[in-house]
């Protein structure tokens, strides 16, 4: 308590004048301070060096590993962003693969496509040439058989008296009994 007393004193005086700065420095206890701080800083050297020294070396140690894991992630960063642009040529390679693939793929849809319809398209003619031959001698038939059916009811209009008939075809098988001789 008593040096707490003398700092206060070192630093002012306060008796009848005031705040002020006390200059005797034997009542002031300067000497003792002086000499307090010279023996810790004397002894304590030794201690606060060796102390001063291990964090030192402990903030150099850990900035030097900060470094080296610092260059080792660089190196890492470098070889992930070889990867990654390899990658990336794989993968467009791919991506030209997959569509030269899927150009040859439509292709050939293509033509088996254009193949199926001409196919389809040749059985669909045929089939209606077919008809169309069957519906040619259906009509034909059906004409024949209107021109003998016409032709009937006219021989029948024209020869209906039998001796007419009669003498029409005597007249007819004389004439070709000559040819056939």
């Amino acid at each position: 308590m008593e040096n707490f007393d003398q700092i206060f004193t070192l630093v002012a005086e306060t008796e009848n004048e005031g705040i002020g700065l006390n200059l005797d420095i034997l009542e002031t206890g300067l000497i003792n301070i002086i000499a307090l701080v010279a023996i810790l800083i004397y002894t304590g050297r030794d201690f606060l060096g060796s102390i001063l020294e291990e964090r030192k070396t402990t903030i150099v140690k850990g900035v030097q590993d900060a470094e080296d894991r610092l260059n080792e992630a660089k190196k890492r960063l470098s070889e992930a962003q070889k990867q990654l642009n390899q990658a990336n040529l794989v993968i467009s390679q791919i991506k030209n693969e997959t569509i030269a693939t899927k150009k040859i793929l439509l292709e050939s849809d293509a033509y088996e496509a254009r193949k199926g319809l001409k196919t389809r398209f040749e059985r669909a003619l045929a089939t209606f040439r077919s008809k169309e031959r069957q519906i040619f001698l259906e009509i034909k038939q059906q004409i024949i058989l209107l021109v003998l059916k016409r032709t009937v009811i006219r021989a029948q209009q024209t020869f209906e008296p039998k001796e007419r008939a009669t003498a029409l075809i005597n007249e007819t098988i004389n004439k070709l009994e000559g040819d056939l001789l």
